[in-house]
């Protein structure tokens, strides 16, 4: 009995020990000052299976994830299957060129390569990373296999999601910019060119190979 009340002190002085001399918890990583505003970190990781075409392609979000980099490297090749598989051509073309190239400055991969964007102006691929190759391969299944049900916006903003989920960290620190700035962190917004560079200086790692 002694030794149980014993214990039960010892475990009592340590919480007070924790909270009068702020003592950092073992979730906090060594080495970072989380007082610092470009450590803190905003929530915009998308999670689940999307809800037009998930089934349709067995795809989720939660398979690109830095906790396990060959289901990532699977997900990205399912999507850059997309890419070398379909061909666009009259207005499909004109509305893939509008949504990757043209909207709000183009959308790139960024992080791995300094394209203005993952296509150039008449269509044609930009860049010949993973990530670009699974960001067109997207829109271009979303054009070809959903364009009558979802706008323009609709199918950037799920290349956008992609592009989080190829490069979390960097994004996370880019919303909590924009965020200061009193913008919104959207994924069109987030990841798009409007706003290319606001988070200048941050670092972050990308999920999947280049």
């Amino acid at each position: 009995m002694n030794n149980n009340k014993n214990l039960i002190i010892f475990l009592l002085a340590v919480v007070l020990f924790l909270i009068f001399f702020d003592v950092g918890f073992p979730f906090e990583e060594p080495g970072i000052d989380y007082s610092d505003s470009s450590n803190k970190l905003v929530d915009i990781i998308p999670v689940g299976i999307p809800e037009v075409y998930g089934s349709e392609l067995s795809l989720s979000y939660d398979d690109v994830s830095p906790l396990d980099p060959s289901g990532a490297d699977r997900a990205i090749n399912r999507m850059a299957e997309l890419d070398m598989q379909i061909e666009l051509e009259g207005e499909n073309l004109e509305r893939y060129v509008s949504i990757l190239y043209e909207k709000e400055g183009g959308i790139s991969c960024e992080y791995c390569c300094g394209a203005r964007s993952i296509i150039f102006e008449n269509g044609e691929p930009a860049c010949g990373c993973a990530h670009s190759f699974a960001m067109r391969g997207i829109a271009k299944y979303l054009i070809t296999e959903h364009g009558n049900e979802m706008s323009d916006e609709d199918i950037l903003k799920e290349v956008g999601k992609w592009k989080v989920l190829f490069f979390p960290e960097i994004h996370q620190q880019k919303a909590y910019a924009l965020e200061e700035e009193g913008l919104s962190a959207d994924y069109i917004t987030l990841t798009t060119n409007t706003y290319r560079g606001i988070e200048d200086g941050s670092q972050g790692g990308m999920v999947g190979g280049c």
